[in-house]
Parts: structure tokens; sequence; C-alpha cells
């Protein structure tokens, strides 16, 4: 799978320039599916957040409303309780997925009981575009700082699923998130077992087949555990 790893999105032209890289094609031509469900388990969103994003309707975080030949919505808590034959078609049948920002142990989670965490390394056609949550939780893991929810196993874990063997801490300066200045990235990457990038709302990370790329308009930087 390739991976465009965002903090917000496609931002900046830099960023679009790497999805049309990954994507191989026109944005047009292409079927997406838009994953909201990390959303759901972080405390400070609301339901209508959901609705702007699958909508298309957050333009501080562009993701769906690039212009896609196709938007669908996977919502990963549906899928235990739908054949796998039929929603595994529908993986098959995508282009690109669009995974929205929220809690990531949430989305790990349900990334897993959904079943479609395993399906993630035999999908080396598709793309993931991972905006905050989305993103994070291609880690090993996220480190302390970014715990909310808990889940109902190991809830003292910060375990994410593992494919990048890199951490990322997103948001970087971000004026309406106080808590997220360097000085806090670099406390944060001290507690990490593994290399670690801080990156602000105009970068993103893309990594294909193991190269590791950072795409940038903004300010980032990378540490070392």
């Amino acid at each position: 799978m390739k991976l465009l790893l965002t903090s917000a999105g496609i931002k900046n032209p830099s960023i679009n320039k790497a999805l049309l890289d990954l994507l191989g094609k026109p944005i047009a031509e292409c079927s997406a599916l838009a994953i909201p469900t990390a959303g759901y388990g972080h405390s400070q969103v609301k339901p209508f957040m959901a609705w702007r994003f699958i909508s298309g309707q957050e333009p501080q975080c562009p993701m769906t409303e690039l212009g896609w030949k196709s938007v669908g919505v996977l919502e990963l808590t549906a899928l235990p309780s739908i054949e796998k034959e039929r929603w595994v078609s529908w993986i098959h049948e995508t282009d690109v997925f669009l995974v929205n920002g929220g809690d990531p142990l949430y989305l790990s989670y349900w990334m897993q009981q959904s079943g479609l965490a395993e399906l993630l390394p035999s999908l080396n056609d598709k793309v993931w575009v991972g905006l905050s949550a989305g993103s994070m939780i291609m880690a090993p893991n996220i480190g302390e700082f970014f715990v909310g929810w808990k889940p109902p196993i190991n809830s003292d874990s910060d375990k994410t699923l593992g494919i990048v063997d890199f951490a990322i801490y997103p948001h970087l300066d971000h004026p309406q998130l106080p808590y997220n200045t360097m000085a806090n990235a670099e406390k944060w990457a001290a507690t990490m077992t593994v290399p670690a990038y801080a990156i602000d709302d105009e970068t993103a990370i893309k990594v294909v087949d193991g190269t590791v790329e950072v795409i940038s308009e903004g300010h980032w930087k990378q540490f070392t555990p």
C-alpha cells in the first residue's frame, strides 16, 4: 500500500502533487472510500463533523472535496455485521482511502476489529491518505501524550498498526491547539522507541515500498530515539 500521511489533508500544491504521483492518474478518474470512524472516539468531536468530512464541507482539511470520480463511505464499526465478501469487494474496487482524524486508538481498534487492518499488506495498488489520527495509526505506537479513548483489551497500551516504523506528531504549532508546540513534541519524542516526525498542517509524509519522503510547505522536525 502507498501512503500519504498528512496532518490536515491535501493542504497545498506540494501535497496535492504527491497525491497525484501516488495515484498515477487524475483524481477525476479515481474512486475513493471515506473512513470517518476515528471521529466518534474523540471527546471533542460532534456528529456534524463526520458529515462535514464526508460531504467535503471542511475546507481546513481538504480530502473528499478534491473532485473524485466517486466517494463512498466505509464505516468500520459497521463492517463486523456485514458479510465479509461483500465489503471486501468494495475495498478492491476503490483506488484510495481517505481516512479522517479523531482518536487514533479508537480508529486502530476498529481497523483491527473490522478486519480491514489484516488486508492492508495485500493492497499494494491502493493509496491510503491519512488525516491526523488517520496517519498516526500507521505507526507502531502513538505515545502516552495522545492516549484518549482506551480499548477494552490492553487498555494501558498505546500500540497501533505498525505499518511504518516511525511515529507522527501532527498539527505542530497549530493556533487552536496550544499544547502542540515544538517543545512538547520534543518531550513526546523522548518517550518514543522509534524514529518520529513532528509535522505541521502544511506537511505530509509519503511512503512507497519503505522509502520515506517528507513533503512540506511548512515546518517539521525528525527525531531519533
